[in-house]
């Protein structure tokens, strides 16, 4: 069987990403009192722990939390553990923020939550998008996607990638993506091992146990500052701006292939209307405010910005568009 996905639902994943809401000035008899805290699904490193700990400081920085955003890391099951934490064990708990992004979509869509669903809890905002990458150690013989891509033609058990989502999750879901548009077959035997985080994945790669990295911008980061990893291509429809401007797109070596991964939060169910009007407030100030400016260009975010309603209902479609996806290329039934 030829698996060819409609690039439809891979375009479906980006459409977004411009999209502002108006900040609303409407006082809230809400308002956080002691510890606010922040899961991290996932361990120290990668994109979620970064999401819980630059969103916390500059929500310390404006005011919005009265101490410290205390970022607890829960890893396990692509952020599986976290959700039913969430869901069975805090219910109404107002001073909670999970972070979450296409991974946490991805791991839905595919039923890796058994018994989970995305309307078990509130959909609180999303802060930016992180493009995918696909990243070799400086050192790797290959030179370029099309020559990764070339060698996955020729033997799809030729390279192996780590990622920090689960297998099947968004990580692994990139690589297929850019193989699918590369027309490599046989994608479901492409090899792909998985780590609790990006961080450890990139130590993987970068220690020569394994030939390839698929994360996100924001988790190589480091490592191509320090020269130890070569970034062979950027998901994104243009060039990211600024010191990231010399990474190449897939699309400009003749593979049209996009991963943007957005960032944001969701909220445990049973909230007041209250609570969850300050947190959705509070995420259009931080998106507005210079600080948080700041951090997206200094880590390769790209505008991606939606509040309440409308975050959920870009949610919910997002999940039935990576099922179609993932059932088009072999993941899932």
């Amino acid at each position: 069987m030829t698996l060819k996905p409609s690039l439809k639902y891979v375009t479906l994943l980006a459409l977004p990403l411009a999209a502002v809401t108006t900040f609303s000035s409407t006082a809230s008899a809400f308002e956080p009192k002691g510890k606010v805290e922040c899961i991290a699904p996932s361990d120290p490193g990668g994109g979620w722990d970064f999401t819980c700990r630059s969103v916390g400081n500059v929500m310390q920085e404006l005011d919005l939390v009265p101490a410290n955003v205390q970022t607890i890391n829960m890893a396990g099951a692509g952020g599986g553990v976290a959700f039913a934490h969430t869901v069975s064990k805090r219910a109404g708990d107002d001073h909670l923020l999970v972070a979450a992004s296409t991974a946490t979509t991805t791991r839905l869509a595919q039923g890796q939550f058994p018994g989970l669903s995305a309307d078990m809890v509130n959909w609180i905002g999303a802060l930016g998008a992180d493009y995918g990458i696909i990243a070799v150690a400086a050192d790797s013989e290959i030179d370029d996607l099309n020559e990764l891509m070339d060698s996955l033609k020729e033997d799809p058990r030729s390279v192996k990638f780590a990622g920090g989502s689960a297998k099947g999750g968004w990580d692994h879901l990139k690589v297929l993506i850019a193989a699918q548009a590369a027309d490599v077959e046989n994608l479901p035997r492409i090899a792909y091992l998985s780590y609790n985080n990006g961080g450890e994945a990139l130590t993987q790669v970068i220690g020569g146990h394994v030939d390839a990295f698929t994360g996100d911008i924001t988790e190589a980061q480091g490592f191509m500052e320090s020269g130890d990893l070569r970034v062979l291509a950027v998901l994104s429809e243009e060039r990211l701006p600024g010191d990231l401007s010399d990474i190449p797109t897939a699309r400009e070596q003749g593979i049209d292939a996009l991963g943007p991964n957005w960032r944001g939060f969701y909220m445990p169910a049973d909230i007041s209307e209250d609570a969850e009007a300050y947190w959705t407030d509070a995420m259009d100030t931080i998106y507005q405010s210079e600080e948080w400016q700041s951090v997206m260009t200094q880590n390769g975010l790209m505008p991606f910005h939606m509040t309440a309603g409308e975050f959920e209902e870009f949610v919910l479609n997002q999940i039935k568009d990576i099922e179609q996806l993932s059932k088009d290329i072999g993941l899932i039934q």
